[in-house]
């Protein structure tokens, strides 16, 4: 049974805006569109739309995701087991941390010691096999490019370019009491995108975008960035999210 964009937005909890846009970039097309202009969506166009949802999820840009899922080659259901494998680790390892928090304010309440070893179990900072195996095959492009262009650098130029970079986060977290969308916020975003864009590696605006989502998504990129502003890590998504689409828009 066709279901109408509103109902497959519900159901998926994203903007029918978002649906559109799929749409407008060739990323997710109806099966059908009546001629009265509604967009009619299947089955098949649902699991579409769950394989670019997990696809946002491991913080691949849309450019990246439409590269991937109409790649000839490209097997959803191997797709699926790897991501399955991703969220199992993901979770195992929030089970860990969570143990060991719960083992600290035992330990802080007196009621039962805790060794230095233990206060130390439930982090893991080694290398996701899964993790890796995605990057490999999808890689978060990007990403890569940027961290290789850094361990490039000097110390020096590496502590030059994170000051500058720390500079543009306090000037974004003194603008959170204001709407992601004001002026003032757009254009200590702009000065973001530029910064990275210089420095880094060309960011797309669904790259930029992508990179927003990250920014939540890795526990290490928010804890670097609420440093500044608790929240400091989802307010940037949700600017980045604008200033990515008002690009997109003047593409179009």
């Amino acid at each position: 049974m066709a279901m109408q964009v509103k109902e497959v937005a519900s159901l998926a909890g994203i903007s029918i805006r978002t649906l559109h846009h799929y749409d407008d970039i060739d990323l997710l097309k109806p099966t059908e569109v009546t001629e009265s202009g509604y967009r009619l969506y299947v089955e098949d166009d649902l699991e579409m739309l769950q394989q670019i949802l997990l696809f946002k999820e491991l913080g691949l840009s849309l450019k990246e995701i439409k590269a991937v899922i109409y790649d000839p080659s490209f097997n959803k259901q191997e797709a699926l087991e790897l991501h399955q494998q991703l969220l199992i680790e993901k979770r195992n390892r929030l089970n860990r941390m969570i143990a060991m928090t719960e083992q600290t304010i035992k330990s802080m309440k007196g009621e039962k010691p805790m060794t230095n070893k233990q206060r130390f179990e439930g982090f893991d900072f080694s290398e996701n096999p899964y993790e890796e195996e995605a990057k490999k095959r999808w890689g978060n492009e990007k990403v890569n490019e940027a961290n290789k262009k850094v361990r490039g650098m000097t110390k020096g130029e590496q502590a030059d370019l994170a000051a500058e970079a720390n500079e543009i986060y306090k000037k974004i977290a003194k603008l959170m009491n204001q709407s992601p969308s004001s002026e003032s916020v757009q254009k200590a975003i702009q000065e973001w995108f530029h910064f990275l864009n210089r420095n880094f590696t060309t960011y797309s605006p669904e790259a930029f975008k992508g990179l927003g989502e990250l920014y939540i998504q890795d526990e290490r990129f928010q804890k670097n960035i609420d440093q500044f502003g608790e929240g400091l890590a989802e307010f940037l998504k949700e600017a980045m999210g604008v200033f990515a689409d008002s690009l997109l828009n003047e593409e179009k």
